[in-house]
């Protein structure tokens, strides 16, 4: 998948959103795992969401479901984590990661070979 890189993080207040984007620099499977990642300080790295770019389908962590949406534009090389009514406690460095398609149904981080250098989201109560 090559190189990836993650826009989009920022300041809200709680109970807003923000679009996170993680763009690929190379894409050389039709099938492969997309996922988000988070940690806040002194945590250990939590799952947010995965993504099957090839099927579309998405599995979410509890703590954000119903909340947060994985897409991706396959034409873009791109996968976008939208966030909504967003809570203090998701304040963290969130980090976009590839892997096989296999990594989709492990989920834990130690699956994923391929990681972006993470991008901040702070939300204030």
């Amino acid at each position: 998948q090559g190189r990836l890189v993650e826009s989009g993080g920022g300041s809200v207040q709680a109970g807003g959103s923000l679009r996170l984007s993680c763009t690929a620099s190379a894409s050389t499977s039709k099938e492969y795992c997309m996922a988000w990642f988070r940690q806040a300080p002194g945590k250990g790295r939590e799952g947010v969401a995965t993504i099957l770019t090839g099927s579309g389908t998405p599995y979410y962590f509890d703590s954000v479901k119903g909340r947060f949406t994985i897409s991706r534009d396959n034409a873009r090389n791109t996968v976008y984590l939208e966030m909504n009514s967003l809570k203090p406690e998701d304040t963290a460095m969130y980090y976009c990661a590839a892997g096989s398609e296999y990594s989709c149904y492990l989920r834990s981080p130690q699956n994923f070979g391929n990681w972006g250098q993470g991008t901040q989201v702070t939300v204030s109560s």
